[in-house]
This record gives C-alpha cells, sequence and structure tokens, in this order.
C-alpha cells in the first residue's frame, strides 16, 4: 500500500469538516485555509466524496459541504475508497492468473510462475491487506474526531503547565542569578 497526498489530504479535509460542522455546512475555502491545502485540489477531492456519499453538498448562502452519514458511521476505509486509493498492497497480484503470474521466458514463451514462494508472498501480502483493510474500517471520522479533542486538551493543559513551569522557572533563575552571577543554567537543564 502507498498512501498518496490525495489519501492523506482526503482524510484531513473529512477530519476538518467534521470537527469544524456542528451540522452546519462548511465551505471548502475555510478547509483550504485551515489546512494549507489547495481550494482547487479540495474541489476535486469533494467531488469524489460526494460521488462516494461520505458528503453531501448544500448550495446557496451559507452552502458548503456537510457529512452524508453520522461521523461514527464513516469509516476511513470509505474516505479513501470514495478517492481512488489502493488501500490493498496485495491487489496487484490477486487472481492475474489465480494459479500463479504469468512472465516471459528467455525465448520469448509465456511461462506461469507458481512456485512455493510466489504462493507463500502472495498468502502473506493478501493477509497483510485485509489486516489494513480491517484497521481502516474499523476507525471512523468520529474516533479521530474524538482523538483530536483529547489532543486539543492535552495541549491547552500542557500549554498551560508549561506558562506556570516558565514562570516558576524564571523566579528560581532570578533567585539563583541573584546569590550567584557566575552559574548561567537554562531552565530546561543541562543538555548531555
Amino acid at each position: 500500500m502507498r498512501l498518496t497526498s490525495k489519501g492523506r489530504y482526503a482524510v484531513r479535509a473529512m477530519l476538518d469538516l467534521t470537527v469544524h460542522s456542528n451540522g452546519n455546512p462548511v465551505r471548502l475555502q475555510e478547509i483550504s485555509r485551515r489546512q494549507s491545502i489547495s481550494l482547487h485540489y479540495l474541489e476535486q477531492l469533494f467531488r469524489k466524496l460526494r460521488t462516494g456519499s461520505v458528503v453531501k453538498s448544500v448550495r446557496g448562502p451559507g452552502g458548503g459541504y456537510v457529512l452524508a452519514r453520522n461521523m461514527d458511521e464513516i469509516s476511513i476505509k470509505d474516505v479513501l475508497n470514495s478517492v481512488g486509493e489502493n488501500i490493498n498492497p496485495a491487489k496487484d497480484i490477486i487472481g492475474v492468473p489465480s494459479s500463479g503470474i504469468e512472465a516471459t521466458g528467455e525465448n520469448g514463451e509465456t511461462i506461469v510462475v507458481n512456485t512455493a514462494e510466489f504462493q507463500l508472498t502472495r498468502d502473506y501480502f493478501q493477509n497483510l491487506g485485509n489486516i489494513m483493510v480491517d484497521y481502516l474500517a474499523s476507525t471512523t471520522l468520529g474516533d479521530l474526531m474524538r482523538k483530536t479533542a483529547s489532543l486539543s486538551s492535552a495541549n491547552n493543559a500542557g500549554g498551560e503547565a508549561a506558562a506556570s513551569q516558565s514562570q516558576s522557572s524564571a523566579n528560581s533563575n532570578e533567585n539563583a542569578a541573584a546569590s550567584s552571577s557566575h552559574i548561567n543554567r537554562s531552565p530546561f537543564g543541562d543538555i548531555l
């Protein structure tokens, strides 16, 4: 599996839509500005996402895009499939032909590679593909939104704690500087 920027941008844009929608349409210009994704590129992605039934467009003043279903019903697999991402690393070796793979021999004849190594490798990558598809199908936009909310609250709490620690460090640095002017330490400790 090679996830292209198309798939990454689609998931990011859908998560942005989920976070900022609150049931109201979100304009692509807003997503473009927040996520630094080209508006033209977003228009192409959202055309595919609309065809894939993960978003609906709302026309008129105050229009934009909304989720076509509940955020807990739209999986990351749905989003990636809508924009045409290949999410199965074994896609190229499945069923062409089912007993092996055709190759051209030294004399130009067609031979079928059907070795134990081919079979084992094919089965391994088919299993990997199944695991990846299951993982993507079991993660929804709602799951990612809740994760985003917990990260945001942790960052806010971390920012407040850092500000408090910074003020405490500044006070202790002032006290230390007053008592010993030749020692200059970073508030982060010594670097080893």
